[in-house]
């Protein structure tokens, strides 16, 4: 499982928040076109700028607890 760190939300103030953790989903096509997907605020999947985010790195154990806790 892989995470991202918002660091920008201009025009989607509603669906992100800067500085939080959200878990990213996997999309290829996304990623060809400069997107990411990512669980946003709502709890469901939207695409948004892959610059908005930065990956981090997530010890497995803490990862698992998260997604377990969601």
């Amino acid at each position: 499982m892989a995470f991202v760190v918002c660091i920008r939300n201009e025009g989607f103030e509603a669906s992100l928040e800067p500085r939080k953790l959200y878990q990213l989903v996997s999309d290829h096509q996304a990623a060809t076109r400069g997107l990411v997907r990512v669980v946003d605020e709502s709890g469901d999947d939207y695409l948004y700028p892959s610059d908005y985010f930065v990956p981090v790195d997530l010890p497995k154990v803490l990862a698992d607890a998260l997604v377990d806790a969601a």
